[in-house]
């Protein structure tokens, strides 16, 4: 999507929007503590600016206290300054408080992590051909490694859903069943449908909708009463004008609308509140005297156990609704969360009994949000770890050479795309190992020992070579499995897709020259390509019609929807009648064989994607 400069936004409130960025404060700060506020105030002033971002609010927690703050607007269309006492929504570090929540019952003894999620959800259709050694358990769905497909369009995208439906009708559309991708437990796959299900889970438990239970009995404990995990929006009758206006860019502002899988990312709160709950996170799990969640539990938080990383001696990885992070010369437990309109982090130095928490209320493509992260960090005078040094590795890395795909990938709907341009190439240079993307920048990772390694932005190990217990070998970060795979699968797809490239090129220059000339001539009816490039002509239109909708409906059957799945559907068939046409025209010529060989082409790679989910393109199932 298109950025607009918010320079141009903020130039004629500059000042006013300075002055409004005010520093609150939430407990025991020392008298010293205005002055770094206000030129770290300065600072992410500059940042947004520079960043093309309109607004944010933060806050700071170390053992004096908490400070928070604000900076850029709040809403751009109003010219409002962004407040700290401002509401914003998070997105997916919602995923860390429904978590929480999770491990409050198991505190309490309703919820077993490790019990088969069938105890508490025996309605749900799960195909799990691990089973009955390797069932989907509780604790998979909090730490993403219980091979669900991350989340389908029409889940995420659309503005048909009603945040009073049942969780159940975001889950699968009717008779649905969830389909496991790899052995629960093994690998990390992020899913926004696992943490649905734990919104269910929470429901079937309680006997309450998710939402007033979290809000009663962990929001409330913890004093978070501005945060909520009820939907709330800026617009309407029941509008909150203190929550901030979100953002496609600096002039597209876009109020919160309703989500299917809204346990992985409805969450309203402050800046403030987070603070609290950033504290809780690093405390021992007591509140006034009783315990909400055990200290343990909240000591697993980001410690990975069950995966093939963790098991191989990688501490970087995810667990119980928090991820271990190691960025800007620190290593802490995060989430990070994004809307299309929002985007949030959370971060935590339980160790040094710091954190800080950061929303801004816009989402663009090319926004750099660690460089905020960056300026907190630094803020919070946190002390680096050692850095891992410079060691031999234990294996001949030679034999991990080679092509690597994603496995699993995160969205089994545009797994193709992966399959097809996600593919890594990994080399040893004799020093370094390099990871070379066929999309995406190249990495040299340095060996550390054993089988662990590196990247050089980072203090400590960063990867882990594995073997599959087929011995295929595997390259791990903890939060994304690249496994090898037989080049002549990648060559054969890559080749399958350039044959298909290069008839559709063929056909929608050489075909339409052709179709147009014969049409001018009153010869539409000579012509054997018309049907192919009329219907591949229209296929190249139609995407015009979604410049008439919100990107938020993609996943509805809108106008451009249906046209896009209408004329896909129907192409096939018009390559086979063009085929019979210009058999019927006769082949005996080089341009009949050309126009035989681009059907043939197209076709080929038509069937291809079919084979995976992808023609016709249906985004709305």
């Amino acid at each position: 999507m298109s950025s607009i400069a918010i320079t141009r936004i903020l130039a004629p409130r500059w000042t006013a929007a300075l002055c409004g960025s005010l520093a609150v404060t939430l407990g025991d700060v020392s008298a010293g503590a205005q002055g770094p506020h206000d030129l770290l105030t300065t600072s992410i002033e500059t940042a947004l600016v520079e960043e093309r971002l309109v607004g944010a609010t933060w806050a700071l927690v170390t053992p004096e206290g908490t400070t928070t703050g604000a900076a850029g607007l709040n809403d751009a269309s109003r010219q409002r300054p962004m407040s700290p006492d401002d509401r914003v929504q998070v997105g997916s570090v919602a995923k860390t408080l429904v978590a929480t929540g999770v491990l409050a019952l198991v505190t309490r003894g309703r919820v077993d992590l490790d019990a088969p999620v069938a105890r508490y959800l025996p309605n749900v259709l799960i195909d799990n051909r691990w089973e009955p050694e390797s069932p989907l358990r509780v604790r998979h769905l909090l730490d993403h490694t219980g091979g669900l497909d991350d989340a389908r369009m029409w889940q995420v995208f659309s503005l048909r859903a009603d945040p009073d439906a049942p969780l159940r009708d975001g889950l699968t559309h009717p008779g649905g069943t969830l389909r496991l991708r790899h052995r629960p437990g093994e690998r990390f796959s992020y899913s926004n449908t696992g943490y649905l299900l734990l919104g269910m889970l929470i429901e079937t438990v309680t006997g309450t909708r998710y939402e007033r239970w979290l809000d009663a009995e962990l929001l409330a404990p913890l004093g978070m009463t501005r945060s909520t995990f009820a939907f709330v929006t800026q617009t309407g009758p029941e509008a909150d004008p203190t929550l901030a206006m979100g953002h496609f860019d600096p002039k597209s502002t876009s109020a919160a609308v309703p989500i299917h899988v809204r346990p992985a990312s409805q969450f309203t709160t402050t800046a403030a509140d987070m603070a609290r709950f950033a504290s809780f996170l690093m405390g021992d799990g007591v509140v006034d005297g009783r315990t909400l969640v055990d200290g343990n539990l909240l000591r697993g938080m980001s410690v990975a156990t069950t995966t093939e990383a963790a098991q191989g001696g990688l501490a970087a990885g995810y667990a119980l609704g928090l991820a271990r992070r190691d960025r800007h010369g620190v290593v802490g437990r995060c989430h990070l969360g994004n809307i299309g309109t929002f985007r949030s982090a959370i971060c935590l130095y339980p160790e040094q009994q710091r954190a800080f928490f950061v929303a801004f209320n816009s989402d663009p493509e090319d926004g750099r949000f660690d460089r905020v992260d960056a300026l907190l960090v630094d803020a919070l005078g946190l002390t680096s770890p050692a850095l891992q040094s410079v060691q031999a590795p234990a294996v001949d890395l030679t034999e991990w050479e080679g092509f690597y795909r994603v496995r699993p990938s995160r969205f089994e709907q545009f797994a193709y795309l992966d399959e097809l341009a996600g593919v890594t190439r990994v080399r040893w240079d004799g020093e370094e190992l390099h990871l070379e993307p066929l999309a995406g920048s190249a990495r040299a990772l340095t060996p550390i020992g054993g089988r662990l390694f590196r990247a050089p932005d980072r203090r400590e190990a960063t990867h882990v070579l594995l073997r599959t217990s087929e011995g295929t070998p595997v390259v791990s970060d903890g939060l994304r499995t690249l496994e090898r795979v037989n080049a002549v699968s990648v060559w054969g797809l890559w080749l399958n897709a350039a044959v298909g490239a290069l008839a559709l090129v063929y056909l929608l220059v050489v075909g339409a020259f052709r179709s147009v000339m014969a049409l001018r001539r009153g010869e539409w009816r000579n012509e054997p390509l018309r049907w192919p490039v009329l219907c591949l002509m229209l296929l190249v239109i139609a995407p015009g019609l979604y410049l008439t909708q919100s990107f938020l409906a993609i996943g509805d059957p809108t106008l451009a929807n249906v046209a896009m799945a209408v004329l896909s559907g129907v192409l096939p068939a018009a390559l086979l009648l063009g085929a019979v046409q210009r058999v019927r025209a006769g082949v005996g010529t080089l341009r009949a064989r050309l126009d035989l060989g681009a059907i043939a082409g197209l076709l080929q790679w038509y069937v291809v994607l079919a084979a995976w989910g992808l023609a016709p393109l249906v985004l709305w199932r």
